[in-house]
C-alpha cells in the first residue's frame, strides 16, 4: 500500500478451537471451499494484498495441530499453540512471541471466517491510520456488518463516522441497543504495541472465565482512546461452525462465483445447477448446460460447450470442443481444439489431438489420440495390469472400432483401422487395418432344436 509506505502487516489467524459442531475428524479449518480448504482461502486474500511489504502470518493452534501445521508452513505461516482455548483475547496473544520487535499493524482474524477480502483488510489498514479531527489516530479497528438477522451477534454502537462509543455482548445489551443491527465479526485491527498492551489488561470476569478479544476497545476506550468501526458484506465474514453453515457459505461463494463468470462472458443455462472450483478458468463464450460440476484445475477455451451432466477436474479443454452429456474428465485430460468427448467418456491424463472424436460409451486412459482419429463406441485404453500403468499411443486419422480393447503399451499408427470387437495387444502399424476376432461359424436349426430341449426338460 503506497499511502502506508511498505508498512508491515502481521495476520494472527486463530485456528485452536475443536470445531465440535461439524462432527469431523478433519479440523474445522481445513474443510473446502469450493474445493479449497477454508484456511487457504484466507492465507490467499492475505497473500494477495502485501505488495512487497513486509507479511508475517501467524496460525494459532490447538487441538488437532499436527493437521493444520504442515499446510501451514507450507504457506510460510509461522505456528502459535494455544494448549488451553481461554478466550480469542488469550489466543491472540499466544503469537506475541512470535512477533518480538515487529513495527506493523496486526490484523486478527478466524480460520473459519475464510472469505474476509483483501479490499477489506486494506480498509481496515487505512482506517487504523486515519487521524480524526484531534489528530489522534484510532487504537483499534472493528470489522463491522449488518445481516439480515443480527441474531445474538454482538453489537457495535458506534455514531455515523464510525467512531465507536461502546461494544456489548447481546446477552449484556439493553433493548435499544438490540435494536441496533451493526454487528461485531470479531475481526480486529491495531499496531503491534496497541495490540498486546490493551490485550495484557483483558481480564477474564465473565460467565465463561475467559478472555475476550473485544475487550480490548473496552479498555482502549476507557483509557480516552478512540477505536472506529468499518463495516463490509456479511458474506465477507460469514463463519463456519457446522456442516449446515459449511453449505451457506459454499452456496454464497458459488453464487458470487455464477455472477463472474456470467458478467465474463461465459453462457450458463441453469446458473443454480452449475458448480466452479475456486480455480476454475473459462473463457468468453463459453456455453455450459445444466447440472455440471468442475473440480479443481479446470481451464476451458473460447467456443467450447459443455453438456449437461458432466463432472470436469484437472482438464485442459481447447476451443471450440464439444463436451458431454455426461462426460468425466479426470485430471491430466487435454482436449485440443475442436475436440469431441460425447456420452458416458471417461478420460484420465490423457491427450485428445485436434478435431478427434471420442463419442460414445469409452475409456481413455494414459493415452494421447492424435489429430482427427476416431474412438469407436466401447472403446477401452487397458492401461492398468495390477501392478503398473501403461500408455497407449493412438496416432494422426486413425480408426478404433467398436468395442475395441487397448492393451497398453501399445501404439496404432497414423492411418490406423482396428476392427470392430478387437483386443489389441501389438502394436498396429500406420494405414495397417487390424482384425482380432473369432471366425464365425454358422449351425443351421441349432437355436430352435436346443429351446425345444430346453423346453421339454422345464415341464
Amino acid at each position: 500500500m503506497s499511502d502506508l509506505n511498505g508498512r508491515p502487516l502481521a495476520a494472527i489467524i486463530l485456528a485452536a478451537g475443536q470445531g465440535t459442531r461439524m462432527r469431523s475428524s478433519l479440523h474445522k479449518v481445513l474443510h473446502p471451499i469450493a474445493g479449497k480448504p477454508m484456511l487457504l482461502h484466507l492465507l490467499d486474500s492475505l497473500d494477495a494484498i502485501s505488495e512487497g511489504a513486509e507479511m508475517r502470518k501467524i496460525v494459532v493452534v490447538g487441538k488437532s495441530r499436527e493437521q493444520v501445521e504442515p499446510i501451514a508452513h507450507e504457506r510460510g505461516a509461522d505456528i502459535a499453540v494455544q494448549e488451553e482455548q481461554l478466550g480469542t483475547g488469550h489466543a491472540v496473544l499466544q503469537a506475541e512471541p512470535l512477533l518480538d520487535g515487529f513495527d506493523g499493524d496486526v490484523l486478527a482474524c478466524f480460520g473459519d471466517v475464510p472469505m474476509v477480502s483483501g479490499d477489506t483488510v486494506n480498509a481496515m489498514r487505512q482506517a487504523l491510520h486515519k487521524a480524526d479531527a484531534n489528530s489522534a489516530m484510532p487504537a483499534a479497528v472493528v470489522l463491522g456488518f449488518r445481516p439480515e438477522d443480527a441474531k445474538a451477534y454482538g453489537r457495535v454502537i458506534a455514531n455515523d463516522d464510525g467512531r465507536i462509543a461502546k461494544m456489548v455482548e447481546y446477552k449484556d445489551a439493553t433493548d435499544a441497543e438490540k435494536d441496533v443491527n451493526l454487528c461485531n465479526s470479531g475481526l480486529l485491527m491495531a499496531r503491534s504495541a496497541d495490540m498486546f498492551s490493551l490485550l495484557s489488561k483483558v481480564g477474564n470476569e465473565n460467565a465463561s472465565g475467559e478472555y475476550y478479544l473485544p475487550d480490548l476497545v473496552t479498555i482502549a476506550l476507557v483509557e480516552g482512546r478512540s477505536c472506529r468501526v468499518i463495516e463490509c458484506d456479511h458474506w465477507e465474514v460469514e463463519g463456519v461452525n457446522s456442516r449446515a453453515e459449511l453449505a451457506q457459505v459454499e452456496a454464497q461463494w458459488q453464487q458470487r462465483k455464477r455472477a463472474e463468470m456470467m458478467a465474463a462472458g461465459v453462457t450458463l443455462i441453469a446458473p443454480e445447477t452449475v458448480f466452479f472450483a475456486h480455480d476454475t478458468a473459462i473463457e468468453p463464450d463459453v456455453t455450459v448446460a445444466p447440472h455440471v460440476v468442475f473440480g479443481p484445475g479446470v481451464r476451458i477455451a473460447s467456443g467450447t460447450e459443455i453438456h449437461s451432466f458432466s463432472h470436469i477436474e484437472g482438464a485442459d479443454i481447447g476451443a471450440n470442443c464439444q463436451i458431454g452429456p455426461y462426460a468425466r474428465l479426470r485430471p491430466g485430460a487435454e482436449l485440443r481444439e475442436k475436440a469431441k468427448v460425447g456420452n458416458f467418456v471417461e478420460m484420465k491424463k490423457a491427450v485428445l489431438g485436434e478435431g478427434a472424436k471420442a463419442n460414445h460409451l469409452s475409456y481413455i486412459g494414459d493415452a494421447s489420440v492424435g489429430a482427427g482419429a476416431n474412438i469407436g463406441a466401447g472403446t477401452i485404453t487397458c492401461n492398468y495390469d495390477g501392478f503398473f500403468k501403461y500408455r497407449t499411443e493412438i496416432g494422426k486419422g486413425a480408426f478404433i472400432g467398436s468395442n475395441s480393447a487397448l492393451v497398453a503399451p501399445v501404439t496404432i499408427g497414423d492411418g490406423a483401422i482396428v476392427g470392430a470387437g478387437a483386443t489389441v495387444t501389438q502394436d498396429v502399424p500406420a494405414d495397417a487395418l487390424a482384425l482380432v476376432r473369432a471366425e464365425t461359424k454358422e449351425k443351421t436349426g441349432w437355436a430352435a432344436r436346443f429351446r425345444a430341449a430346453m423346453t421339454k426338460k422345464k415341464q
